[in-house]
């Protein structure tokens, strides 16, 4: 059976589709509009809908609309309550009581009966439970998810037993640990619902000093619940505006706010364990991007392993929802083979774009020894292979990539992404060789969603990757997986004698990630890229400028 799932209420919407049980495609709708996050998180911009990554996953898989047996849609209406500010959640409740008709409407074709809603929280349930490698009958898990709101809750914790979800407990609005974040994040000057991350990357620069405070106005519950009281951000650091400079003030509270959401975590985690008595956790939701978070919960909680989805926010919520449904259909789900779910493009198809542009190129013999020669020499390479990632991070498929043993490129990162310069980057590392340079933190890691402590060895010999606090946040490449990037990487370690690359992703500060061969020669051309790798193609800026 077919099922498609759509995001589309609050913002990064997305559609996937589940077949037979496996998962064949899944995108976000801003890779195709080119609009950050697809949209604003706001009531009157919940009609906008993935129309073109919805599409597009259903030509990938051969699809009409009319074959589709049922879609996701991940917010169900009937569960919202009605709250003082009445007026804009009343408008999107009406948005989704007529997602079925905007739908057929958007993929002509479709049945408006064929549409199902599925709790926000319960897809992206699913989107860890389902997802994992655990997902197979008998290998149960517990699962917790942690954003700023649904429906009418912001977070859930349960498990899954043979594929059904048990619903322990679910915290109701408006105490919202993820609208907590946020509310600092615009504090701090940064864009809510975009750049929470800005605020964890900030925390590394200062003291939680003010976390007693915070724990009198941010506490659990004991009964797998919490509280969040209002609180007088003011009170701790003036507010900035966007674009203005921080200062220690700003850093102290940004580690005291993350410092609370770890310790509040943990004890949600705690609870849920004891309920349940699972070795294992599937995480999801908006907060789960949180690195740092989840290396403390992992390292400190009660459970012996920890899975996260790597499209954790809600774009996740259209593939959750689609599993869900192919759950409630009597198709066992099958675990997510990686993220690599996005667009992908043949060989013809990327020198038939490098033509029409007249973009001079070269096809190298050894395209992995190429490139680790052209990092090798410290340049900076854009690297655009396979299928795009689905979920926020770059993870070798839409990626830049430099030398981690100059310090100095950081900052060159950064100013090429135009970026504030706390901002930490990321290394890629062969798995093989990952513990050996890399501590506290899980191996394998592949979806750079926890962080781990540098060797002390290490930390003078890859500068460009290790953050102010001696962390990294580490992406692990084995072969069987993505052979060509280990290749590079290990083709670069001979050269080098380092088996680390930098990676952040192929984008600029505002953008999306490049998704397509478009974006990417647009990316190359606009910013001081010395390298693209586009499929088997390389394009070297000093031939393409040449005058």
């Amino acid at each position: 059976m077919r099922f498609l799932g759509i995001n589309a209420i609050f913002h990064d919407p997305a559609a996937a589709l589940v077949v037979d049980g496996s998962i064949v495609a899944a995108a976000e709708e801003e890779r195709f509009s080119r609009r950050k996050h697809g949209k604003r998180p706001l009531a009157f911009s919940a009609w906008e809908l993935p129309e073109q990554a919805a599409a597009w996953c259903l030509r990938e898989a051969g699809l009409a609309p009319e074959d589709i047996d049922a879609v996701a849609y991940s917010y169900d209406p009937s569960l919202v309550v009605q709250r003082p500010d009445g007026d804009w959640e009343d408008l999107r409740t009406k948005y989704a009581v007529r997602a079925p008709a905007f739908l057929a409407t958007a993929l002509p074709g479709l049945d408006p009966g064929q549409v199902t809603y599925v709790p926000h929280h319960v897809a992206h349930a699913a989107s860890a439970g389902l997802a994992s490698r655990w997902s197979t009958p008998g290998r149960d898990c517990a699962v917790l998810v942690c954003d700023g709101r649904g429906e009418n809750v912001s977070h859930l914790a349960g498990r899954y037993r043979d594929g059904e979800l048990e619903v322990l407990a679910a915290q109701e609005l408006p105490h919202s640990l993820g609208l907590m974040y946020e509310d600092v994040t615009e504090h701090l000057g940064f864009l809510r619902s975009s750049d929470e991350y800005k605020v964890m990357a900030l925390a590394s620069y200062g003291r939680p000093r003010h976390l007693e405070a915070l724990r009198e106005l941010v506490y659990p519950t004991g009964d797998g619940g919490f509280r969040v009281e209002p609180v007088d951000w003011g009170g701790y650091a003036k507010a900035l505006r966007k674009g203005a400079s921080w200062t220690s003030d700003h850093a102290d509270l940004a580690a005291s706010v993350q410092a609370r959401l770890e310790e509040v975590l943990l004890e949600l985690a705690s609870w849920l364990h004891e309920r349940t008595g699972e070795r294992r956790l599937a995480l999801a939701g908006g907060v789960a991007l949180n690195c740092v978070a989840n290396t403390r919960l992992l390292a400190e909680g009660p459970f012996d392993e920890v899975w996260v989805q790597p499209a954790a926010g809600d774009s996740g919520t259209a593939l959750g929802g689609a599993l869900h449904l192919a759950h409630a259909h009597g198709e066992p789900a099958a675990p997510m083979p990686d993220a690599a779910l996005g667009r992908g493009f043949t060989d013809e198809e990327l020198g038939a774009w490098l033509e029409v542009a007249r973009v001079p190129h070269t096809r190298p013999a050894d395209l992995a020894a190429a490139v680790a020669a052209e990092l090798a020499a410290d340049r900076i390479v854009a690297w655009f292979q396979g299928r795009s990632e689905y979920g926020p991070r770059a993870l070798g498929r839409r990626s830049l990539l430099a030398h981690p043993g100059h310090a100095r490129n950081t900052e060159r990162l950064n100013d090429v992404k135009g970026r504030e310069q706390f901002r930490p980057l990321a290394p890629m590392v062969l798995e093989s060789r990952a513990a050996g340079i890399f501590g506290r933190g899980p191996v394998p890691s592949p979806y750079m969603l926890f962080v781990h402590d540098v060797h002390p060895d290490w930390v003078d010999r890859i500068p460009a990757v290790v953050h102010v606090d001696g962390t990294a946040r580490v992406q692990t490449v084995s072969p069987a997986a993505d052979p060509l990037m280990a290749r590079v990487l290990a083709e670069f370690e001979a050269r080098t004698g380092l088996p680390v690359v930098v990676n952040t992703s192929l984008n600029t500060a505002g953008r999306p990630m490049v998704d397509d061969p478009r974006d990417a020669l647009e990316c190359f051309g606009s910013s001081p890229v010395e390298v693209l790798a586009l499929g088997p193609y390389l394009v070297r800026r000093g031939e393409v400028f040449a005058s």
